[in-house]
């Protein structure tokens, strides 16, 4: 009983691993979800391992960059790049530069992987403000091709003079994460909604309610939804149609809506 108890403490830490392509430089992270809790944000935190004889005399940056991607790659034309940065956050990793800040507590993750892995492992730390937008994807109508437009969110670590030093293939790790957010548990008031529509030449309206079962829903869950018709008029209904469509508020350079139909039902 003890050597189970015991193994079920053990219960392996999964962690992302990723190597430049000349393998000089590792990317580790616990996690590639980060939660947005309203008042704060989970820390991007991490170690990367380097070889120092590469290395030498440059220095091991590590940039996070968030970037609105809103037109395809067979539409950039003319230098034209259908990309927006929002936000942007860099720090040098290697060399550690001392400051009169105090020193940041390392992660329990950290700390093993730093005895694991020597005295060339490296951490790194980053906080992300609560007005960053979570990562999005919109869904592509029908007929869209190319990678759907969205926000999304990129780690990267490379070797350079400079954290503007423009990074190689070879010596950079590029690895892409996600801020999330999480649905209140609370649902609120159940949505409904109800239109008549009146004919020409006929006695009476055409009444329709609609209900859902719910207002809030997650991801690869079903949607309920009650209809009810009261038809005095003197047509014929011959099918219903339900659809479900996203709306995005899109603010770049103008405001513009973008609207798609994710999903749709019919019956006769």
């Amino acid at each position: 009983m003890d050597s189970v108890d015991s193994a079920i403490r053990r219960q392996p830490t999964r962690v992302f691993k990723k190597s430049s392509l000349n393998g000089k430089i590792t990317v580790y992270l616990g996690k590639r979800d980060f939660v947005d809790h309203i008042t704060h944000v989970d820390p991007i935190d991490g170690i990367v391992l380097i070889d120092p004889d590469y290395v030498k005399d440059r220095k091991v940056f590590g940039h996070v960059l968030a970037a609105f991607k809103y037109g395809r790659d067979d539409l950039d034309v003319l230098g034209l790049y259908f990309r927006k940065d929002l936000y942007l956050a860099a720090e040098q990793i290697y060399p550690q530069v001392t400051s009169c800040q105090p020193r940041r507590e390392l992660t329990r993750l950290q700390e093993r992987l730093i005895k694991k892995l020597g005295s060339n492992a490296y951490p790194f730390y980053f906080e992300l403000p609560p007005h960053c937008p979570a990562s999005v994807t919109l869904q592509p109508a029908p007929g869209d091709n190319g990678k759907p437009c969205g926000v999304d969110y990129e780690l990267k670590a490379f070797v350079g003079e400079t954290q503007d030093d423009k990074p190689h293939k070879r010596n950079s790790v590029r690895l892409a994460i996600r801020k999330i957010m999480y649905a209140p548990s609370k649902q609120g008031e159940q949505p409904y909604v109800e239109v008549s529509k009146e004919f020409l030449m006929s006695p009476s309206k055409l009444h329709l309610e609609a209900s859902l079962d719910k207002e809030l829903y997650h991801h690869g869950e079903n949607i309920a939804i009650n209809v009810h018709i009261a038809n005095n008029s003197n047509r014929t209904v011959k099918k219903i149609k339900v659809s479900v469509r996203q709306f995005a508020d899109i603010c770049l350079f103008s405001t513009a809506q973008y609207k798609c139909i994710v999903a749709e039902a019919e019956s006769e």
